[in-house]
């Protein structure tokens, strides 16, 4: 619970009249969240040298490989600044070696041909190389009514992939 310097990522916390005081009937979850009188949102925020914070993504979306924070966000970004992609979704997944890396969900627009190399031409000069994707899925990214993407679903399919 420290102050980060202008530019760096750090969790967003808040306090003051406006924040909730529990979460009902879940004392736990409340311990979690409300720690010293400050709320922990869990969204992953930078702010800048005019005091504007800008978001970088949820906390629990983070992929740690290998000591490098990535953010999935802005390499979902990049891939949907692709013509041919029609939806994406990074995750992390189990590595042996790294503890995590990233997976890129991709949902190529109807009646396109896309391949792995294609996907990988596209990002690889956009994306600092620990940010790469290591493994490239072609599937449907699956999104609950508000259009969020469901990152949990996702987490639990490809969990136990090599």
């Amino acid at each position: 619970d420290e102050d980060v310097a202008p530019g760096e990522v750090g969790e967003l916390i808040l306090k003051g009249y406006h924040v909730m005081k529990e979460y009902y009937k879940n004392p736990e979850k409340t311990a979690e969240t409300i720690r010293n009188g400050w709320l922990h949102t869990g969204d992953m925020v930078k702010m800048d040298n005019e005091d504007f914070i800008y978001f970088v993504d949820r906390k629990k979306d983070v992929v740690i490989s290998g000591g490098e924070n990535i953010y999935p966000v802005e390499i979902e970004s990049s891939l949907l600044a692709m013509p041919k992609i029609n939806d994406a979704a990074v995750i992390g997944i189990p590595d042996e070696r790294l503890g995590e890396i990233a997976a890129a969900i991709i949902e190529p627009k109807p009646d396109v041909t896309l391949t792995e190399e294609e996907v990988k031409e596209f990002y690889e000069p956009r994306l600092a190389k620990y940010m790469w994707p290591r493994r490239i899925i072609f599937d449907k990214v699956p999104r609950n009514p508000t259009g969020k993407i469901e990152k949990l679903k996702l987490r639990e399919k490809y969990a136990g992939m090599k």
